[in-house]
């Protein structure tokens, strides 16, 4: 599986390997642990080790040989065995499932933002937000959730990738590190051939708004342009027979998943990528654009605007009508678009480094460790 969580968590593993590799009383050893049994190609040539699909005992002997205990996620069962053998634990959240049976903060019934049940107590609406999987899957989901917050609070840190998913988890030992991608290789030379390109890339799911970008359309049939969809998922067949029901066939194009070379070419000819999610941690699909040298448009929650700050549009989470003023703005101006790019970049490229990300991780590890001083971690 590739996404977001799996970028960050390869980027992670690789920078914390080879960045203290000339320094060899300070080299980190890194082992990556997976439940994927299919091996990746190059995989030898990774500059760290992985272990694959382990047993039990093989897990056991892992984490009880490790100085720190990094958990990409809440996974119960590395959270319980750091907790039980006494391991400096560092938990990276990519989810809210420490706040959220369901972990997208999304209100089942209506596919909504959900303003805080959990926090606030109101667990019966935890139980009907998730009733659609059934009544035991519901419980068991709302079940698991105080365990594991109660893990969560007796670990060494609690990593944010942005402050505002701090303020929804409100754990003890918090520390926000921003994710850090690396800038491409160079520029793709566009193929330009037609009207202006408009791109959304992502899984379809309800969560990711593609059907609120649909929506926001019909409000600027006035221009000219395409809009692009990358990527696929179960959400594909609805939103193909909205577009045929919205009579947009002529501007809607489904380009399924792309492999890399076809990725990049239809990216390097998008004048705007739109991300109008419903809900998100971070949204690295926003900062792997700004790096591209793109104008974002995204919905105006926390995380999302934490990461663009001024260097994109934002319009509020599910305004059709807002995010077709945004679309406007674009299309109306090549000397704007350009700017709000350049600015993007500028952006990406100072406060989302590897460097950064690593360094910001190296120095809870040694805090942990009683190497470095620094007294408490702190936000």
């Amino acid at each position: 599986m590739i996404g977001g969580l799996e970028t960050i968590t390869m980027e992670l593993a690789q920078s914390l390997a080879r960045s203290t590799q000339s320094v060899p009383q300070d080299a980190v050893q890194v082992t990556v642990v997976t439940p994927n049994a299919e091996e990746a190609a190059h995989e030898s040539d990774l500059p760290f080790r992985i272990v694959r699909k382990p047993s039990f005992t093989q897990l056991v002997r892992l984490i009880r040989g490790a100085e720190i205990l990094h958990v990409a996620g809440t996974d119960m069962l590395p959270l319980l065995m750091g907790w039980l053998l006494r391991k400096r634990v560092v938990v990276g959240h990519h989810g809210f499932h420490a706040a959220c049976p369901n972990g997208q903060l999304i209100y089942g019934p209506s596919q909504a933002p959900c303003p805080g049940h959990y926090m606030a107590g109101r667990h019966l609406q935890c139980l009907k937000c998730n009733a659609a999987s059934g009544k035991i899957s519901s419980l068991r989901r709302w079940l698991l959730t105080f365990p594991r917050r109660w893990l969560c609070f007796r670990v060494g840190a609690n990593v944010m990738p942005t402050a505002w998913l701090g303020s929804i988890l409100q754990l003890p030992r918090m520390v926000t590190i921003h994710h850090g991608l690396r800038a491409g290789q160079g520029p793709v030379s566009p193929q330009v051939v037609g009207p202006p390109s408009i791109v959304f890339l992502g899984r379809l799911v309800s969560t990711k708004g593609v059907h609120i970008l649909l929506q926001a359309l019909d409000q600027v049939r006035d221009y000219e342009f395409q809009l692009n969809i990358i990527g696929d998922g179960p959400e594909r067949a609805r939103l193909e027979a909205d577009v045929q029901s919205q009579r947009l066939e002529a501007r809607v194009i489904f380009r399924g998943t792309l492999v890399a070379e076809e990725r990049e070419q239809a990216l390097a000819a998008a004048k705007a990528v739109v991300v109008p999610s419903l809900s998100e941690t971070f949204g690295l699909v926003a900062l792997e654009n700004m790096l591209r040298k793109k104008v974002l448009i995204v919905s105006e929650i926390g995380a999302l605007t934490e990461v663009i700050g001024d260097a994109g549009l934002a319009f509020p989470a599910g305004n059709a009508q807002a995010l077709a003023d945004c679309l406007e703005r674009v299309l109306q101006s090549d000397e704007f678009a350009e700017q709000m790019a350049a600015r993007a970049a500028r952006r990406a490229s100072s406060l989302f480094t590897p460097e950064r990300m690593v360094n910001d991780h190296l120095l809870i590890y040694r805090r942990l460790l009683g190497t470095c001083p620094g007294g408490d971690l702190r936000v």
